[in-house]
């Protein structure tokens, strides 16, 4: 049975988790407490050499990065399928979870480092800065709908890069502005599938 070491917060834990729901495939979830430090324990690390959730074993196989193991289960199991056929929209997907990874959760990551701190403390500058580019980044989506329903057509990798932070918006203080009406829509599909509900957002 696969394996998959992951923290129940980490929103590249969900990823992978939406993904092994979606093809319904089975498998073990094994917590590491990031809290504590487990992801710096040595027998972590012979599994991840940078100490980071989420982790897949499948059978010998060890995996690690979010977009890797995703990758990895579109390959070996591809059905159904997360990635379009025509490689300039599997381009446009990767593109899309590149920029999720490495721009849109961060932002969203440092509001909620904000918002965790005693509300006296708070920089409400910086605070309004970072959900300021959280929302940039949703009119940024908006534009690639054009009557899609998905951000390359059908549901993909692309859309399940987003679901762990689009999904707690108001957790992080954000209303999208009402004219993202594309992009309200989406999130209400997002939150209808039943691997996105499993998650429990």
């Amino acid at each position: 049975m696969i394996k998959l070491y992951d923290y129940a917060d980490c929103p590249f834990g969900q990823k992978v988790r939406i993904v092994l729901a979606e093809k319904d495939l089975e498998y073990e979830m094994l917590v590491v407490d990031l809290r504590k430090g487990e992801q710096r324990t040595p027998e972590f690390l012979k599994l991840n050499p940078y100490g980071k959730v989420p982790v897949l074993i499948d059978e010998d196989l060890v995996v690690y990065d979010s977009t890797i193991i995703n990758e990895y289960l579109e390959d070996e199991y591809p059905h159904p399928p997360l990635l379009p056929d025509d490689s300039a929209a599997r381009a446009r997907a990767r593109l899309l979870e590149d920029y999720c990874d490495n721009s849109f959760i961060p932002s969203a990551g440092l509001v909620l480092n904000e918002l965790a701190k005693p509300e006296a403390e708070r920089d409400q500058d910086k605070l309004k800065r970072y959900q300021g580019e959280v929302l940039r980044g949703l009119t940024r989506l908006e534009a690639l709908f054009e009557g899609r329903d998905y951000l390359v057509g059908e549901f993909s990798l692309a859309d399940v890069a987003f679901v762990p932070r689009v999904l707690m918006l108001s957790q992080l203080g954000i209303e999208p502005d009402p004219r993202l009406r594309q992009v309200i829509a989406w999130i209400g599909r997002l939150r209808e599938r039943a691997s996105v509900k499993a998650l429990g957002l």
